[in-house]
């Protein structure tokens, strides 16, 4: 069963007439006659009354009549709500977000619901492996990480920009006048570290372990706004990437070394559909940061 031969079948039930049936529907004849008897075979029982040339509705026409206009008419809603999709009218986009880039995502979330307001949006923050996973289980659209270039193929991948990983350090502690600083100096340091899970405590660990270097760890927090909080005190330090700080009462110095930054990306599931509002997003959030 066809949706046209509905719409057929409707028209010539509200003309009772296939020839102005057909000419309503810019359709010849034949073809109106031809489609509604296919429909009637598959159904097993005539929907019209053939008297010469004039035609009426069976019992079965009457009844099936109400069933055709509703399948008809949720056809016709369905195809509007694609439209209002596909324009952005409607819709909802999940995405994972890690806390280092939140100061990057904010002023995106905000211009993209001012400008999409029948968009939901739900944003969901963890580690790059909490997100991964969530992404992996089509949880989520979209995850904006720093995360190193992958090649799996079940993901695609789009490089947003480079943030240099610095010590971040209190103002008042002293350091405020340094231009950078090395892995070296930092183990003579009392630290406070994103717990295991981050990225980027994984990405310093294994820099620290490349140069035989043991760092002064006392703390480890998966919360990174205390983690920040801890900072202000000027007890302890920690390292993050530039982007992910932006306290005026905290201060962030570059690491010495090659290869100390990270790469941030917008990852999303390579053989999904690509929402139109994520891509939406995604260029939105490139524009606003000039990436």
């Amino acid at each position: 069963m066809e949706l046209r031969q509905l719409r057929y079948f409707l028209k010539a039930k509200e003309l009772l007439n296939f020839t102005e049936a057909a000419h309503a529907l810019n359709i010849s004849q034949s073809t109106l006659s031809q489609q509604i008897k296919q429909l009637e075979d598959q159904i097993r029982v005539p929907l019209f009354n053939r008297i010469g040339k004039r035609i009426s509705l069976t019992e079965a026409g009457t009844l099936f009549a109400e069933y055709a206009l509703q399948s008809v008419n949720r056809a016709d809603d369905g195809l509007l709500l694609l439209e209002d999709l596909n324009n952005l009218k409607t819709g909802k986009i999940n995405i994972g977000v890690t806390f280092a880039l939140r100061n990057v995502l904010t002023k995106t979330l905000i211009l993209f619901a001012q400008q999409y307001p029948k968009v939901k949006v739900c944003i969901v923050f963890g580690t790059s492996d909490e997100l991964i996973e969530k992404l992996s289980a089509a949880e989520l659209d979209l995850v904006l990480t720093f995360k190193e270039d992958s090649k799996d193929t079940q993901f695609r991948q789009e490089l947003l920009f480079s943030s240099p990983l610095t010590l971040v350090a209190a103002e008042r502690t002293g350091l405020a006048s340094r231009r950078s600083i090395s892995l070296e100096e930092i183990t003579r340091l009392p630290l406070a570290l994103p717990a295991t899970g981050y990225s980027t405590t994984r990405f310093i660990t294994e820099a620290f372990k490349r140069k035989g270097l043991h760092p002064d760890v006392s703390i480890e927090i998966n919360d990174i706004p205390t983690l920040l909080a801890i900072v202000k005190t000027g007890s302890w330090h920690t390292i993050l990437t530039k982007v992910s700080v932006v306290d005026q009462d905290l201060i962030t110095i570059p690491i010495e070394g090659k290869k100390m930054s990270r790469s941030a990306m917008a990852i999303w599931l390579n053989d999904a559909y690509p929402k139109k509002a994520m891509l939406a997003f995604l260029k939105l959030l490139k524009a606003e940061n000039n990436l």
